[in-house]
């Protein structure tokens, strides 16, 4: 795997997912709403961890910075 992900993609992905289960574990989302963002939460944090999204693969798009030759 090609890493397309640049450091400010993968962090707003990483507070958007802590932000997802401060709200699931204090209470304020729940019910089916609340597996749907936890599942979408799981998924911004593995993008993340991995530094690539297929997503991004299938439409083109690249955030990683490329070194300049």
């Amino acid at each position: 795997m090609k890493k397309n992900m640049g450091t400010s993609d993968k962090a707003v992905r990483i507070l958007i997912a802590i932000a997802i289960a401060v709200l699931y574990y204090t209470n304020v989302i729940n019910g089916t709403l609340a597996i749907i963002l936890m599942a979408v939460g799981i998924i911004f944090l593995l993008t993340s961890l991995l530094n690539f999204c297929p997503l991004y693969t299938i439409f083109g798009i690249n955030t990683c910075k490329t070194p300049k030759k």
